[in-house]
């Protein structure tokens, strides 16, 4: 994904709950990245952290994702209650507020020609796999390596073609809607009053994150990148999925 030099950054310290707004990625972040993107795996732990997570900072949490909204509410909610967190999905083209609020593009009809041509690649690459979004697709490359190159070259086509925004990252090429990404969807949420005032932190595995890292340090807060850590905004480091349970707990209070 990088070619520059790992950065060396220090691990985050443990905030008071009661000074922040926190934002977490998903995958790769709150959960391990799997072979397909419908193969993750959600424990019931997991849930329970994220509603301490809620409760402890009083309702400023997002989870900010390239999975749709209501991916998330089926992973990381499932009572049918409204999620005690807000929820950007599709890479912050959708937000969904604590209070019910909730706000989506329309669906382009051309992403059904976009969708046949997607397919139709994949078909001749076993081991790609096609994800259909609400405002977007994304060729995923995991078990397909080699079939890479293909699927860049076909989403860089579709997304000059049609004028729609493309998302490379971790073995996946993903075209989108224009007009939003994490980094707006930190902004958006901290401009509510519900997070206002508070020390924006994001947490984030990908390149996708960079934004949200970004939007964080210029609202006077910081980045905590996870894994492999290249040149990123962000200002510190879990090493991985665990690490993020275990700092995420010290701030819920909770245990592991």
């Amino acid at each position: 994904m990088h070619d520059a030099a790992p950065a060396r950054l220090p691990p985050p310290p443990d905030p008071a709950a009661a000074a922040i707004s926190l934002f977490l990625d998903f995958d790769g972040t709150l959960v391990e990245i799997a072979e397909r993107h419908d193969a993750i795996l959600v424990g019931e732990a997991l849930r329970d952290l994220v509603r301490a997570l809620a409760g402890r900072l009083d309702g400023r949490l997002a989870v900010v994702s390239g999975r749709t909204a209501d991916e998330i509410v089926g992973y990381l909610h499932a009572a049918d209650s409204r999620p005690p967190f807000g929820i950007a999905g599709s890479h912050g083209l959708e937000l969904r507020w604590t209070d019910g609020r909730g706000e989506a593009p329309t669906r382009p009809e051309a992403f059904d020609a976009i969708l046949a041509a997607l397919h139709a690649l994949a078909g001749q690459h076993p081991g790609v796999v096609v994800e259909e979004k609400p405002f977007g697709a994304a060729l995923h490359y995991r078990r397909a390596p080699d079939a890479g190159p293909a699927c860049d070259a076909l989403a860089e086509r579709l997304a000059e073609e049609n004028g729609l925004h493309l998302q490379r990252g971790k073995m996946v090429a993903e075209l989108r809607l224009p007009g939003a990404d994490k980094g707006d969807a930190v902004r958006r949420f901290m401009a509510d009053p519900t997070m206002a005032g508070r020390t924006p932190v994001f947490l984030g595995d990908d390149v996708t994150d960079e934004a949200g890292f970004a939007a964080a340090a210029a609202l006077g807060g910081w980045g905590v990148h996870v894994g492999d850590t290249p040149v990123t905004a962000a200002h510190y480091r879990l090493e991985d999925v665990t690490a993020v349970h275990h700092w995420l707990a010290r701030i819920a209070g909770v245990s592991t």
